[in-house]
């Protein structure tokens, strides 16, 4: 008998051997089965990026997002076919749909069936064993995990998914609606899907609609209708597939007519469309964000929403913060909840501090409004479509929230009882001149009433007193001269905005408005003089403020009290001509982040390096005399705009010798604007090129003497506008 050994092998090498084994006898299920996928339009670049930046070493995992409806999957697909090209690199490429509601289990079984690990015995174990058995298999291979449509967090640990790395060169891909779910997932550069533009978006509509349905007297109208559908590829697909049978005018002409006045009422919206949007809107975990979605439905479509604005709302409206918060925690608050409906696709960044909505997602949040569009008369919207008189409504006690912003509204004499109306926006309605008291007095739960940009607007019903409810008053842009009498009957009262109410000269009695929080009277007649900020001195729950003053007794009053100071975020100065202020006065106001001086004598600035106006972002100098250099703008460090005209003897924005000795301070850094006017003195801004990282618009009018800008080849990375006037 020949010599026998005896060989013994531990666990883990068995199942190494048996991998190589499985590796070699069924190589032919490691090699990728094409997944089908329609021909698509304006996804070449982005395909391109996306693939190269997979395929880069150093990137172990890659996120792609985008609103619902883009075309994340189908990009997705034609990655995942891609690496049928690449034979050899990769041992097995695995595609999972995740979705909403999939649990670790399900995509345990997922990857099990393409590791062909699946049997009866696998049936019974339990997570923690699955795990074991996809970890031991994956760890001696380089794979590509493709998860599409992850809604969180997917615990690659608790599947059995080894960790990508450099050095077992696996790869881990994923589509996603939600920005913060690439991060969670270890992308933090990860690429976003967009909407097409225009000349793609339509050669996609071409292509679904045919070229036998375009005829010449079609084609303007087809335009319209493609346009409707903002980029969007699945409303592009969708609605070229509904139009594709259309082929007389009328019937586009209807289309048009129908995506414009009522979108939801088109053919396959409600069942096609909305219904995958909708997910976005109910993958948000918290319901007080879910509201503050809705709300920006009220605005009309491709509407710009100021940021602030919005959030104001949001407070008012009871959605964000507790009444004795800190208003300033409380927009950081509706800042972070921004933050969430941005990254989730749900509303897009515009620009500085503005918001827009995708057309697709306004009209997805109006049917969410209103009951899947069973309660129509919930949300009634009808901003900028042009209403000469108020529209009819069939049931005013169903309406909750109601838009007639943007219009040409009259007058509104509505007798319907409005008992269930809580928020109104009458805003930008340039000719409306009367609002009758008995609309005004039938709307008991009134919470937000927004009358501001009515340019005609003069007189504010006596039967607002009867508003016990409301909490949010825009008059800001209207021409009343006075408030009613029973004004001061607004106990619940906490926005105030009277800004540019240039026509009202007293808010005498505003210290009986016991709740109020942020009162506006920048640009408004109002003088804040020494009897009205002893009012304001009473409002103990006052937290932001804008006001005008005009006497340097009223402006000592104002910030010596410590409290008002920390309250005022906006200031203007006007008509100091007999005794010269200082500047250095405004260094208590902590928060003060806009700054008019107009018509007055400014003197010499000191200030020692404690003084800064960190707030400080917009700074407008006009008319004034006395007034060398605005070299304390050193204090500024986060300025935004700054605005010097008609000030004939100003002779430098920064004074050199002034500067000095204010060691390490790089003024502009934060910059954006710059406008220059018929300042006939102006020499010099700053004696040497400075960086501006963030100026976008250069304006210098009427300064002559002024021969050289602080720039040079680098100083601006980016300009939109640069206009120079150097006439005599």
């Amino acid at each position: 008998m020949g010599n026998c050994c005896s060989v013994q092998f531990s666990l883990d090498d068995l199942i190494r051997i048996y991998s190589f084994l499985c590796g070699i006898i069924n190589r032919n299920s490691h090699e990728v089965d094409e997944r089908p996928t329609r021909h698509t339009v304006g996804q070449e670049e982005i395909l391109e990026k996306a693939w190269n930046r997979l395929m880069e070493d150093r990137v172990g995992f890659m996120g792609l997002h985008g609103m619902g409806g883009v075309g994340k999957t189908t990009l997705f697909k034609k990655i995942h076919n891609k690496f049928a090209e690449t034979a050899g690199r990769f041992d097995v490429v695995i595609w999972v749909v995740v979705s909403q509601g999939a649990n670790i289990s399900m995509l345990q079984d997922d990857i099990a069936q393409k590791l062909k690990l699946c049997d009866e015995v696998w049936k019974n174990k339990r997570e923690s064993d699955k795990a074991s058995d996809i970890y031991r298999v994956l760890k001696g291979k380089r794979f590509v995990l493709m998860l599409d449509d992850i809604w969180e967090k997917v615990d690659l640990e608790a599947i059995g998914v080894p960790f990508p790395t450099i050095d077992n060169g696996c790869k881990v891909a994923f589509t996603t609606r939600s920005r913060d779910v690439c991060g969670s997932m270890s992308d933090h550069e990860p690429m976003e899907v967009k909407c097409l533009e225009w000349n793609k978006a339509w050669e996609l509509f071409q292509n679904k609609v045919g070229d036998k349905t375009l005829s010449p007297d079609i084609v303007e109208q087809a335009k319209k209708v493609a346009e409707k559908c903002r980029g969007l590829p699945l409303a592009l697909n969708v609605i070229g597939e509904t139009m594709a049978a259309k082929t007389t005018v009328q019937e586009w002409d209807h289309a048009v007519k129908v995506l414009t006045r009522s979108p939801r009422e088109f053919s396959n919206m409600d069942n096609k469309i909305l219904p995958i949007l909708k997910f976005s809107y109910d993958s948000l975990k918290d319901e007080h964000i879910k509201l503050c979605f809705l709300y920006c439905a009220l605005f009309p479509e491709d509407y710009k929403i100021s940021n602030n604005r919005l959030i104001d709302y949001w407070i008012c409206e009871g959605f964000i913060g507790e009444d004795d918060q800190n208003i300033k925690d409380v927009m950081n608050k509706g800042y972070d909840v921004l933050g969430t409906l941005i990254r989730s696709h749900l509303v897009m960044e515009a620009d500085k501090d503005e918001v827009v909505m995708h057309d697709v997602v306004h009209e997805m949040a109006l049917w969410i409004a209103s009951d899947l569009g069973k309660q129509k008369e919930n949300f009634v919207v009808q901003a900028k479509v042009g209403l000469r008189e108020i529209p009819k409504v069939k049931d005013w006690g169903a309406v909750r929230r109601m838009s007639l912003m943007d219009n040409d509204i009259e007058e509104i004499t509505c007798t319907s009882k409005c008992s269930e109306l809580t928020t109104l926006f009458l805003q930008n309605n340039k000719k409306l001149k009367n609002l009758s008291g008995e609309f005004i007095r039938s709307m008991q739960k009134l919470v937000v009433l927004d009358l501001s940009d009515n340019y005609d607007f003069s007189e504010l019903p006596e039967q607002i007193s009867e508003l016990t409810s409301l909490q949010f008053l825009d008059l800001s842009f209207t021409i009343i001269e006075q408030l009613p009498v029973g004004f001061q009957e607004l106990k619940k009262l906490t926005h105030l905005n009277l800004t540019y109410t240039e026509r009202l000269c007293s808010i005498s009695g505003i210290s009986k408005l016991s709740s109020l929080r942020i009162l506006k009277l920048k640009g408004s007649k109002v003088d804040g003089d020494v009897s009205l900020v002893k009012e304001l001195q009473l409002l103990e729950h006052l937290q932001v403020l804008t006001i005008n003053i005009s006497t340097e007794l009223s402006l000592k009053q104002l910030s010596d009290d410590q409290r008002l100071a920390n309250c005022t975020t906006g200031l203007g100065i006007k008509g100091f001509q007999q005794r010269p202020f200082n500047i250095s006065l405004l260094a208590s106001m902590k928060n003060l982040c806009e700054l008019r001086v107009e018509s007055s004598h400014v003197c010499e600035l000191r200030m020692e390096n404690s003084h800064v106006f960190t707030n400080l972002s917009f700074v407008d100098v006009s008319e004034c005399n006395g007034i060398k250099d605005l070299t304390w703008l050193l204090f500024a460090p986060n300025l935004f705009s700054l605005s010097c005209e008609y000030s004939s003897d100003v002779e430098e924005i920064i004074n050199k010798e002034k500067a000095t000795n204010l060691t390490g301070i790089t003024p502009f850094q934060k910059l954006r604007i710059l406008h220059l006017d018929n300042l006939p003195k102006l020499k010099s801004i700053y004696w040497s090129p400075l960086p501006f990282p963030f100026l976008r618009h250069i304006s210098v009018k009427y300064c002559q003497k002024l021969r050289k800008l602080p720039l040079n080849a680098t100083s601006v990375p980016r300009l939109e506008k640069f206009e120079i006037y150097m006439f005599p």
